[in-house]
Parts: C-alpha cells; structure tokens; sequence
C-alpha cells in the first residue's frame, strides 16, 4: 500500500477498519489529540523557562552571540508553542460547523511545523546551556549534536520508515 496518496489510505481504512470517511476523520482528530497533549506541556514549561531566563543574575555571562542564540531559540520555542496550541483555537471557532476535514487537516500542518521548531528550540537551549557550564565549542558540538538527533528522529527515520525503507523485525 502506497500511504502518499490519501485516497490508498481512505480505501484502506474502508476495507480494513470498515471505516466511513466520517470515523477515519474522528480517529485522526483524536490521535493528533493524544500527540499534542504529550508535547503541549513540554514546548510550555521550555517557553517559561526561556522567558526567565534574562531575569537570572548569571544571564549577562552570555556574550553577545550567546544573546543571538537565547533569542533565536525563545522565538523558536514561543513559534513551537503557537503552532502547537493553535488546533485548539481552531476548534473552537470550527466547532459545529463540519469542517473537519479541513480541521484535521490544518491542525495536521500546525503539529509538524511546531514539532520542527521545538526541535530548534530544543537543539538553541542545549547550546545555551553547555555554553553556560562548559563553554563555547562543547556547547556548539551539544547543539550540533542535539539538532543531528532531532533531524534523524523526527524527520530521517520517519520518512525512511513511510517510504518502507525501515521494516520492523520478523517475528
């Protein structure tokens, strides 16, 4: 089956969870749900925390590219955090009014765009961080590091695994 064509995977879902088009956008509604309630409160607590951070008395410590980086990395994550909590303010002015398709299919694009700024985010304050403790270039490899993870394990692995590259094990 070819999931890069949604019409394979709606005859999919008929023939194999005997699902109407209504039901299959139900199911996805609540799984990307189930998804962004797992990330929503990580991507807020790394939003706080990021907003304090020039209130701490160690904050003038970070050079001036440091500061670039700090605000390259609060933009990403207050972006990420938009991006994540906006299917909920699309459902609200959505509710009632059977547009789920374009629902599911808008919070869809916010999901993974958020997901790939906190990536960002995430890859901005370890550099941050290991700047502050340990200095300069450690915290450039950290921030290397932390982006190359990020982009393997939610952009390389997936997609090699969408396209059938990755199997799992035979049982």
């Amino acid at each position: 089956m070819d999931v890069d064509h949604p019409e394979d995977d709606q005859n999919w879902d008929l023939r194999q969870r005997h699902e109407t088009e209504t039901e299959r956008l139900d199911r996805n509604w609540s799984s990307l749900l189930q998804e962004l309630r797992v990330v929503q409160t990580g991507v807020q607590l790394l939003t706080g925390f990021l907003l304090t951070l020039p209130f701490q008395q160690r904050f003038d410590v970070l050079s001036h590219g440091m500061q670039g980086v700090y605000l390259g990395t609060v933009a990403t994550s207050v972006a990420s955090t938009v991006l994540l909590i906006a299917p909920v303010g699309m459902h609200r002015l959505l509710f009632r009014r059977h547009r789920l398709v374009v629902l599911v299919s808008a919070a869809h694009r916010c999901a993974y765009a958020g997901l790939l700024l906190l990536g960002f985010a995430l890859a901005g304050v370890t550099t941050i961080i290991f700047d502050a403790v340990v200095g300069r270039v450690p915290a450039l490899i950290a921030g290397a590091c932390a982006l190359v993870l990020f982009t393997l394990g939610w952009l390389v692995v997936p997609l090699m695994m969408r396209r059938g590259e990755l199997q799992p094990p035979a049982p």
